[in-house]
């Protein structure tokens, strides 16, 4: 048999806690989208994410053309391009995406 205490409230989840003290701590992150934001979020990952692909496409086959008859050196340094293209891109996604939800 169970009692229910009349006094105290439900025990929260470690879930309802977190939401809680990410609203209290940033309450700008707990705001919620308008439609017309998370439509712009949706075509702003879309377009970020075919930019992307753009320059995958073209530096992995450089990287390809490298590997075949290329230095080493030259390797690394298409490899390393592309890992900062592929930062760069997803930090101006990012941003892009921060000045919607801030509604700027």
């Amino acid at each position: 048999m169970s009692r229910v205490c009349r006094f105290y409230p439900p025990m929260k989840s470690a879930y309802e806690l977190a939401m809680e003290r990410l609203k209290a701590s940033d309450p700008e992150a707990a705001k919620e989208l308008t439609p017309a934001q998370k439509k712009q979020l949706a075509e702003i990952d879309q377009r970020y994410k075919a930019k992307l692909a753009e320059r995958e496409i073209f530096l992995n086959q450089q990287i390809a053309a490298t590997r075949r008859s290329g230095p080493p050196e030259e390797l690394e340094k298409l490899t390393e391009q592309l890992r900062r293209e592929r930062t760069r891109i997803d930090e101006e996604r990012e941003d892009e995406k921060n000045r919607v939800r801030r509604g700027t």
